[in-house]
């Protein structure tokens, strides 16, 4: 059966997409732990991140640091942190979370709960950054 992340992958179920390669998606976190906290995958469904080829492995871990960069000049904060759990969706993927803090990253905390029209906007103001980004 598909993963939850390979239905958005095939526009299943819909996302507020930050960025897109042919092999990889970056999409908003619906449970984040702060805003713009951003889920990154491949868009194969692998299900352990250790389990992709090393090309696959490294394509993924760039594109990561691609995206964190839109975030950081998206969202004020510290850092990016960065989180591979694995366990919640068995499909490889990567959580790119704005930090002030070491616990602002507590997968224990409560999840955020912001509205669609939010999580458009702070996609959108991803998306614009890595476009500037992008041009620089």
């Amino acid at each position: 059966m598909a993963s939850i992340f390979s239905k958005i992958v095939a526009g299943e179920i819909p996302a507020h997409v930050v960025a897109e390669s042919n092999e990889f998606l970056a999409f908003l976190d619906i449970s984040p732990l702060a805003e713009g906290h951003v889920l990154v995958i491949p868009k194969e469904e692998v299900d352990y991140l250790f389990d992709l080829n090393d090309e696959t492995y490294t394509g993924l871990q760039i594109f990561a640091k691609i995206v964190a960069k839109g975030i950081e000049k998206a969202v004020p904060c510290q850092r990016v942190g960065v989180a591979v759990i694995g366990l919640e969706v068995p499909h490889a993927h990567i959580h790119l979370i704005p930090i002030n803090h070491v616990d602002d990253i507590n997968f224990s905390r409560p999840k955020l709960n912001f509205t669609q029209d939010q999580l458009a906007a702070t996609a959108e103001k991803i998306k614009e950054a890595l476009r500037e980004e992008r041009v620089d």
